[in-house]
């Protein structure tokens, strides 16, 4: 995969503020044509406020936003999306007593008929919703079955296809394997690669560095709003990468407080007491003397 020419979409040193609080601190990535760039980062990372400023939802408070290397600033997602950027979010925005086919084309039903006799057009529904979705590898049997029965891998599956039926160059995938078993998030997996395959750009965001690692070309950190850096395979291991996510060195100094705790918990149990232990109770003491209620003693 060849990264030459103009990124289909890049931020540079964006942020984002709402009010005092500061949701993302300059930072930058980018997706081409034909990769899979994950954005990595566990909750509160900011992962959730930089997808809703790339889909159009916010704007971003300093710096670019360029698509095919122009600068933009969307106003609502229907910018992002007539940019042929789309999002599928984790609630995938399907109602689930409705046919695949309907839901396929939700939101942009094709018609037949004029007037009173304007209807929905079933049968180009059902056969466009079942060729996409077979573009994709997906072979569906009837279209025309609510969009409830399905696996939650072949939901995420429906609301790709058709995506990328309207147009999308730029595919935003929402934590597409969070709450699926292995099996499915295996075929969400290849649904994302299938996307690639099609020479879309995908950003596919998720806190599983598992996932990420085997579908990913690139790979962003998110951290409390701000940027490790991005990173290919040749520059970063799985594992450095858990290390990186996780706040390995945040958990090893909670790892050496912890052990401290047990080991004045073993004095204490010994009849011994800390340093800590002595300053302790001489301020309590001396709180309670300062604190002596009037005309007492």
């Amino acid at each position: 995969m060849s990264r030459n020419g103009t990124p289909l979409i890049e931020v540079r040193d964006i942020s984002k503020f709402f009010g005092s609080v500061i949701a993302l601190n300059g930072v930058s990535m980018s997706v081409y044509a034909g990769e899979v760039m994950c954005l990595l980062g566990d909750n509160g990372a900011g992962k959730s406020t930089l997808i809703k400023t790339l889909a159009g939802v916010h704007q971003q408070s300093e710096g670019q936003y360029l698509v095919d290397g122009k600068e933009v600033r969307f106003n609502s997602p229907r910018d992002a999306l007539d940019h042929g950027i789309a999002t599928v979010y984790q609630d995938l925005a399907m109602i689930p007593l409705m046919s695949i086919s309907r839901n396929f084309f939700l939101g942009s039903e094709p018609t037949r008929g004029k007037g009173l006799f304007k209807r929905f057009d079933v049968k180009f529904a059902d056969r466009v919703a079942k060729e996409e979705m077979a573009k994709m590898g997906i072979d569906i049997r009837d279209t025309s079955q609510p969009v409830g029965t399905l696996s939650g891998g072949e939901r995420q599956s429906v609301a790709i296809a058709r995506a990328v039926y309207f147009g999308a160059k730029v595919l935003i995938l929402d934590e597409p394997t969070a709450a699926l078993g292995v099996k499915q998030a295996g075929t969400v997996l290849r649904y994302v690669a299938q996307a690639r395959a099609r020479n879309l750009g995908v950003i596919f965001i998720t806190h599983n560095p598992h996932h990420a690692y085997a579908v990913g070309d690139r790979f962003t950190i998110l951290k409390r709003g701000r940027t490790f850096g991005t990173f290919t395979k040749d520059e970063l291991s799985r594992e450095e990468m858990v290390r990186m996510m996780s706040g390995a060195d945040e958990l090893d100094a909670l790892s050496h407080e912890l052990k401290e705790f047990e080991h004045a918990d073993q004095l204490r149990g010994e009849g011994k007491m800390s340093e800590v232990d002595h300053a302790l109770a001489e301020s309590l003491e001396h709180g309670e003397e300062v604190y002596k209620p009037r005309g007492a003693g």
